[in-house]
Formats: C-alpha cells, structure tokens, sequence
C-alpha cells in the first residue's frame, strides 16, 4: 500500500513556506514539484525543499499534466482558488485549497461541483482547526467543562500597514474584504465550536489604511444554533501584536485562548468546596492550562489530508466546511452594506 502522496505546491509566495515545511515533515506526504509565474522565487523554494530544477514550472498546467503527482496544495492569493483548483481536480489530482476558499459563492460552488463530478477529495485550508489551543478549547466545551455555552468572541488583528507593499498587493482589491481574507479564521473557528450562524448583523468603517478600497475593520454578531451568542472583530489596521484572542462564556465558567499564548486560561464558579475559597474567591481564580504553540499548523493539516487520501476516507474541512465560512463572511459584508440583519446563504 502506497504510504505516502506525492504533493505539487502550485504557488511560491511566502505562504507556500508553511506549506513546503509542513509536507516535508509530514511521513506520509512528499513534495515533488512546484509552480509559480516567479520562476527564481520557485527554485529558490525548490532548491530549499529538495525538489529538483527540472520540476519546477511557471504555468501550473504542466505540473498538473504529470502523472506521477497525486495531489496538489496551492497557497495562491484567494482571487486565483477556484481556477487552480477546477483545474487540478479535472486533472485528476486531490486539492488542499488556502483559505478562503474563494471570494464569490459562486466560485465555492463551482469548486464543490467539479470535486463531486471527478471523485477527487477537496479539502480547504482552515488552519486554526489544526491550532493547539483552539482543538483543546473546543474539546473542553464539548466535554462540559464549563457547562452549556452561551457566548463566543473571537478577533482576528493583524496589521496589514507593512504587508500591503507598494499598493499593488492582492490584498488591496475591493472584493477582499478583511472580514472574508483574514477574519474568516475566527468565523471559521466559532463555526467549528458553535455551529453555523444563522444570522448576522455588522458594521465596518476604515480608520487606518485609508488609502485601501475595503474596510479594515468589521464588527459583527451572530445567532448561532441553541441560542448563543457570537461576535467576530477584524481588524487590519489595529497597532498591536497579531492575535486570535477568543472568549467562550458557558453557565458554569469562561476559557479564554489564543493562537499566540502557550496557556488557556480557565475561570469557574465553582472549583474547590475548600471553606477558605468562598464564590467571590473561586471565580477571581485563573487556572492557566499549558499548551502548544503552533499557530500556523500546516503540518498537521497537510498530514490529515493525505491520511484521507491514503485511507479513502473524507476530508474534514471539505468544501461544503470551506463555503460555508465564506458564506458567513458575505452575509456580514452584506449586512454592514445594507444596515440589515442577513441569513447566510447555505445551499451548495
């Protein structure tokens, strides 16, 4: 039985780093190839990763024409998903897709139907499913640790001043706004916890990068299944560390994590029946849990992927997971447009 798949990296920006590193840690992944329209960028890569001269390309479609390639990752700026991502699986080959996984829900459906027309797995990039911290957060609210929830917020802030370039970057483009690019993380991650919104109401404005056609900060609230409450803050423009601090309120105590710390902290009601910890004292009590760091966990998410490949079994952020983020993200762009509370769009 074949233990590993032989990946090609369509792609050679720096996020394709992530990718590269995690494949080559992964046992059961392998890289073989790579494309990007730079061809010294991709050598470079190429040459990093061991991935020989001759196989690398500058039109992915001739990566895509090899037979000895099973899957492909493509770490592509979101406008360019759903071309490369057709085109590889009507090349036969498995697509793990970045997120987002498309701007439009058009291109998500397009993507989900042609997986479905070919039999190839589609799996979308939601890397903060692979984070430490927010797999052992979820694990404790499914577990009761701090009984029925009730409330979840999440931010994404991450200042994009430096990274924007010279105004031609691809994150400068009317159609990405922030909410959809970066906050779809802590959509996506209150979607894995909480379940799907099933309506949203937000408001954005654009302090910061004044110069950019979006709005580089969005706030929004949410009504997720058996009664919670969600919020989400994005914001790109925000001077502070990057972070993915998220709160998760439940009738019996709060945990609050991150991808940056390496605790989750815990507060409860009740703790101990100790006498010299009365409820005021117990509930000033934080209880910080270690944890590992790992906030760009590409390696497990690549080794999951092959691992379905390998054992026919499906992806666990297939594209109906990957769509129904970027429904979310629409729903609130919608909302803070038209002042009105919107119902995300589900049918794929």
């Amino acid at each position: 039985m074949k233990k590993q798949i032989r990946l090609g990296v369509i792609g050679g920006g720096d996020f394709s780093a992530y990718h590269l590193n995690g494949i080559e840690n992964s046992p059961n992944a392998v890289a073989v190839a790579m494309a990007d329209l730079d061809r010294e960028r991709a050598l470079e890569k190429a040459k990093m990763y061991g991935i020989p001269e001759d196989s690398v390309y500058t039109d992915y479609h001739d990566l895509l024409a090899r037979d000895d390639i099973d899957a492909v990752t493509i770490p592509l700026p979101d406008q360019f998903h759903k071309e490369a991502t057709v085109a590889a699986l009507r090349a036969g080959k498995h697509v793990l897709c970045e997120k987002p996984m498309a701007l439009d829900l058009d291109e998500c459906k397009e993507m989900i139907k042609v997986a479905k027309e070919t039999g190839k797995q589609l799996m979308v990039g939601q890397l903060g499913r692979y984070t430490p911290a927010f797999v052992q957060a979820k694990k404790m609210i499914d577990d009761g640790v701090i009984g029925e929830l009730f409330m979840i917020e999440s931010e994404y802030a991450h200042d994009y001043s430096e990274i924007g370039g010279n105004g031609t970057s691809w994150r400068i483009t009317p159609e990405r706004e922030p909410i959809i690019g970066g906050g779809c993380h802590a959509v996506d991650l209150i979607r894995m916890i909480a379940g799907n919104p099933e309506e949203v109401f937000g408001y954005a404005n654009n302090k910061c990068l004044t110069t950019w056609p979006i709005h580089d900060c969005t706030m929004a609230v949410m009504k997720l299944p058996n009664g919670v409450i969600g919020k989400v803050m994005t914001s790109t423009g925000c001077k502070r560390n990057y972070t993915m601090r998220t709160v998760a309120y439940g009738t019996k105590g709060t945990i609050i994590f991150d991808n940056k710390t390496p605790t989750i902290s815990l507060f409860k009601g009740h703790f101990t029946d100790d006498p010299d910890f009365d409820g005021y004292k117990q509930r000033e009590l934080e209880v910080k849990l270690p944890v590992v760091l790992n906030d760009h966990n590409f390696g497990g998410e690549v080794q999951d992927f092959c691992r379905c490949i390998l054992e026919n079994e499906p992806v666990p952020t297939t594209g109906v997971e990957g769509a129904s983020t970027v429904a979310v993200c629409l729903a609130i762009v919608e909302s803070f447009k038209t002042g009105e509370k919107v119902k995300p769009d589900y049918n794929f």
